[in-house]
């Protein structure tokens, strides 16, 4: 995936610190896929990312802690960066109409 240097920001960043779950299927995805995914539905999402300037351009996701292949949780934590700010209500809407089942995000924190 591609992006464009041009649309580097280096300032207005806004942190959404969420909770998301992995349930069913999803929890034999991988963390490295599960942060692809995230990526992915997020720009399906068309939300303000915010994305780094360096050589490698991507969005700055973070998931907070990697589970082992196989085990499911209801309380995951991560974060997302975004140029603009937008409602908490707004994101979820928009983030879980773009993700698989089994991964829905939760609420803020």
């Amino acid at each position: 995936m591609m992006f464009d240097n041009d649309k580097c920001v280096t300032s207005g960043r806004i942190t959404i610190k969420f909770y998301f779950s992995k349930e069913k299927l999803m929890r034999f995805i991988s963390h490295l896929d599960l942060m692809r995914l995230f990526t992915r539905a997020a720009r399906r999402a068309g939300l303000p990312l915010f994305i780094t300037c360096g050589f490698n351009p991507h969005p700055k996701i973070r998931i907070k802690r990697a589970l082992k292949l196989g085990i499911e949780s209801n309380k995951e934590e991560a974060e997302i960066l975004l140029t603009k700010n937008i409602s908490g209500e707004e994101f979820f809407r928009r983030l879980n109409t773009q993700l698989p089942e089994g991964i829905q995000i939760r609420s803020k924190y």
